[in-house]
């Protein structure tokens, strides 16, 4: 999956997967294939392993990995989890959807913060309005 990822995306240079991917044989192909490999080694780890896995770029890596996972699990969310459609032109069209789906529910969510954040920039200039009218009255 990595060597045609890394074909059809020559610019790949790092790939990330959960622990439970690890094994030696995968670490070694993987270091092959691509400059840097996010492969988190289960249980204990060796003093190599753990100067490795703290490093900043590792570090970061895994920080990526975890913000694609909830990528997809929005996607899943949003209609991912199943595709009835046949074929990968279905398939294709579905992920499409999805993605469409979760773009859309972002945009909305950007227009409610900004609105929320007009309607309380508006309240407070109305509150000193009044707290003004009422100084003058007093």
């Amino acid at each position: 999956m990595v060597r045609e990822a890394k074909e059809r995306f020559p610019e790949l240079g790092s790939c990330s997967f959960d622990k439970g991917f690890y094994s030696p044989e995968n670490r070694k192909e993987l270091q092959e294939a691509m400059d840097f490999v996010i492969l988190p080694k289960k249980g204990k780890l060796s003093l190599r392993d753990k100067e490795v896995e703290h490093s900043e770029a590792f570090v970061q890596g895994k920080k990526k990995h975890s913000a694609v996972e909830s990528a997809i699990n929005a996607l899943e969310n949003h209609g991912l989890d199943r595709c009835p459609d046949h074929g990968m032109e279905g398939f294709t069209r579905y992920a499409a959807l999805a993605a469409l789906a979760r773009n859309l529910q972002i945009l909305g969510h950007m227009i409610q913060q900004k609105e929320a954040k007009r309607q309380k920039r508006l309240e407070k200039i109305w509150k000193n309005r009044k707290q003004a009218r009422l100084r003058l009255a007093a």
